[in-house]
């Protein structure tokens, strides 16, 4: 087993799989990618709603939980993240969803770098997308990624052009509809909130259906995108599962500059280094790169301390920042439709399901855990559009847990620019022990009206006309909560999150004491490391976080293409 190679990239999942195929297709550069978790071929990582059976398995999952939250009435949360070849992609929604213009172009400001602007990260959305209905003036399909840059002279583009590359990530219609979702969708174009086809062109105020990352009615992650069979098939690459990265390697060169040259790595049953000639790229996410970056020295100081760690590099941001999606389940019963609730009530009704995704990859097996969605503004006053909903027909008391037995169906609602922030850090220097994260949900006043105003635009929603003839009571919250302390309140009780933490690497300007990456995302104070991953975004997106992620991950890639090659000729 070689210990010596070019690039190691620290976790195999949307972000780690993207750069793996991307480095490899330079044949003259060594390629080890590192995956803590097994190869993806649990079979329930692939059929659509084998979600529920993921999330919380240490096959897939890698079991954290926050800390006791008081926004959250002193809850404490299960936290998913994907342990497995194609990470988070393996477990997540399926949803595609790039967020709004202006999420980017803030990223640009805060950077103070163009590049991040909404005009010029689309491209690098559209490189790897291979959209059901083509490439368009805002979406990508396979065989188009040359024609989507100006300027094809360049290493990266050359080699996209060269390896036919580029529209590996599926992104496909559903395969199903629902009437209880149909007559939603009415109620809230009655309500005002106009009917949307799209939600992927810089503004997704509206309602319809999500597009989701599936083939066929198959989950698409990105270990299916990216890694096989390209790299699976190149001598250069090389890929470690069930293999645990404990610490950074990090010298101090002659000139004094700090370098990582590599990992120390648990194989089971012993520790071995790699190294790394030309770079140490993060792709652990928004919970595993400040963990180990943490445990490498690089960190707040006085954390470090107080945790036994030897200090490389005082990084007050790593760790800091942390943003996600909280979502409010309101529940509502209905009378004369069909939901999931009683569809997959009795054995009859399980078979039929069954049979439906057998014989037509469609049904209930096919769905991703939300439907539908919605993008409105939690009062008029907002400038854009601040929370979003996801729609699905059915109901249950918490994730986990059993179908309710009555027809049902839920409208879960998240503020899409949270102000609370959060924190991930270490509870000792060992890396076998899970970190502390504390998102600290619903902490500042702005959040908390967010959250109960968002209540009575769902309840605004499901009064009108459209949804009537369904008789639509509200079982959870209740209509008794009215005010916006109860509300609040309410909120903390019955919230949940919607995996989406970000933030705690975030890029920035040189002036930012809080930036742990600059805007090419390389550590600063620290050469040849990089972190790729959500962790990296100054602020959360305005929807889900997967496709956003890989669009870093094709930006760091071609940066770091094109760095190499400067590299060999000088």
């Amino acid at each position: 087993m070689s210990t010596q190679f070019d690039y190691i990239i620290i976790g195999a999942g949307t972000a780690g799989c993207l750069l793996a195929n991307r480095l490899s297709g330079d044949a003259t550069k060594r390629v080890l990618l590192i995956e803590a978790g097994r190869k993806d071929d649990y079979h329930w990582i692939h059929i659509p709603v084998g979600y529920l059976y993921c999330i919380g398995n240490p096959r897939t999952d890698w079991l954290y939980h926050t800390e006791p939250e008081a926004g959250l009435n002193g809850r404490s949360l299960r936290y998913p993240r994907g342990k497995t070849l194609g990470g988070c992609s393996s477990i997540n929604g399926m949803i595609y969803m790039r967020g709004q213009a202006r999420d980017y172009d803030q990223w640009a400001e805060l950077t103070a770098d163009p590049s991040w602007s909404w005009q010029q990260a689309l491209p690098y959305f559209m490189l790897h997308e291979h959209h059901h209905l083509g490439a368009n003036a805002w979406h990508g399909a396979r065989g188009t990624a040359p024609t989507l840059m100006s300027d094809d002279s360049t290493p990266y583009r050359k080699g996209l052009r060269h390896h036919n590359a580029g529209g590996e990530w599926r992104v496909d219609k559903q395969r199903l509809r629902w009437d209880i979702l149909d007559a939603f969708a009415l109620a809230a174009q009655q309500a005002g909130i106009v009917a949307s086809t799209d939600f992927n062109r810089g503004d997704n105020e509206g309602v319809g259906y999500f597009e989701v990352n599936q083939k066929n009615g198959w989950r698409w992650n990105t270990a299916k995108a990216f890694l096989r069979p390209t790299c699976y098939g190149r001598p250069n690459f090389e890929m470690w599962t069930s293999a645990q990265v404990a610490r950074l390697v990090i010298e101090r060169q002659n000139d004094g500059q700090l370098r990582c040259t590599g990992a120390q790595i648990w194989a089971g049953d012993e520790m071995v280094t790699a190294d790394a000639s030309t770079e140490v790229i993060l792709c652990a996410g928004s919970i595993g790169s400040p963990q180990i970056l943490q445990l490498s020295g690089i960190g707040p100081a006085k954390l470090l301390k107080e945790r036994g760690v030897g200090l490389v590099q005082d990084a007050p941001g790593v760790g800091a920042n942390l943003q996600d999606h909280l979502q409010i389940r309101s529940v509502f019963k209905v009378q004369g439709v069909s939901t999931l609730n009683t569809q997959a009530q009795s054995l009859v009704g399980k078979a039929k399901i069954a049979l439906q995704y057998a014989f037509k990859r469609s049904g209930p097996m096919s769905m991703a855990p939300s439907q539908l969605g919605a993008f409105t503004r939690s009062d008029p006053t907002q400038p854009y559009p601040n929370i979003e909903f996801h729609v699905q027909p059915l109901s249950l008391d918490a994730f986990g847990e059993p179908l309710h037995t009555f027809d049902a169906f839920t409208a879960s609602v998240c503020n899409l620019n949270p102000t609370s922030r959060g924190t991930v850090h270490i509870q000792s220097n060992r890396f076998e022990d899970a970190p502390a994260i504390a998102p600290n949900y619903l902490s500042t006043d702005a959040d908390r009206k967010v959250a109960a105003d968002s209540l009575r635009v769902a309840r605004q929603i499901v009064a009108q006309p459209a949804l009537a003839k369904y008789h639509p009571v509200e079982y959870k919250p209740g209509v008794q909560f009215q005010s916006d302390a109860d509300l609040a309140k309410l909120a903390g009780d019955i919230a949940t999150t919607i995996f989406h933490p970000v933030g705690t690497t975030k890029m920035g300007r040189a002036d930012d004491p809080m930036a742990v990456v600059d805007e090419r995302l390389r550590v600063r104070g620290v050469a040849g490391l990089r972190v790729v991953d959500a962790g990296v975004m100054p602020v959360i997106t305005s929807g889900n976080t997967n496709s956003p992620t890989l669009m870093i991950a094709e930006k760091a890639a071609q940066w770091i293409v094109e760095a190499a090659a400067d590299r060999d000729k000088g």
